[in-house]
């Protein structure tokens, strides 16, 4: 049966071992798809940390944009993170807000509906000040509405408060 759950906080709020708990208490062999792209080194090493918390019972997969190229029927997916995912179409657009939340939307809805237990973390961007760079404001109403798209089509909706999680929906 298909389930959409989203994971929000802000950084380091404990968003990606939360859902990757919750995953391995849904499925003994959940899959993880990362979105992010590798920027520079300090990244990587964020990257390599990542993978290395998780252990063998976990499939990694690597996709920037076309998630709905995978079919995981039946599985339990952790996509980390809605954040990153937002950034590959944002730049890929030359920061085309309206086509890369159009493009966003459509792939969300071809890649949620397979039939499949979805846990998507992403950050909320949007709850400190207003940025004098307009590129960031730009971005950042793409990311604060994708993910209340995303909240609007999810069964559970879970806010990451210093580790702790808070239910908001669902």
């Amino acid at each position: 049966m298909k389930r959409v759950i989203l994971i929000t906080g802000g950084s380091r709020s404990g968003k990606s071992s939360y859902a990757e708990q919750l995953a391995l208490s849904l499925s003994d062999s959940p899959v993880y798809l990362a979105t992010a792209r590798i920027w520079d080194e300090e990244f990587r090493e964020r990257v390599r940390r990542h993978q290395e918390r998780r252990g063998p019972q976990w499939t990694n997969l690597e996709e920037e944009k076309y998630l709905s190229r995978h079919d995981l029927t039946g599985r339990v997916v952790v996509v980390d993170c809605l954040t990153l995912w937002c950034t590959n179409f944002f730049f890929d657009s030359q920061s085309d807000v309206d086509a890369s939340l159009a493009a966003l939307k459509a792939e969300f809805d071809r890649f949620t509906g397979q039939d499949a237990t979805f846990l998507f973390v992403t950050n909320e961007i949007g709850m400190g000040g207003t940025s004098d760079n307009v590129l960031q404001r730009r971005f950042t109403d793409l990311q604060g509405w994708m993910n209340q798209y995303v909240a609007s089509q999810a069964d559970e909706v879970l806010l990451m408060v210093s580790g702790i999680p808070v239910k908001i929906k669902g």
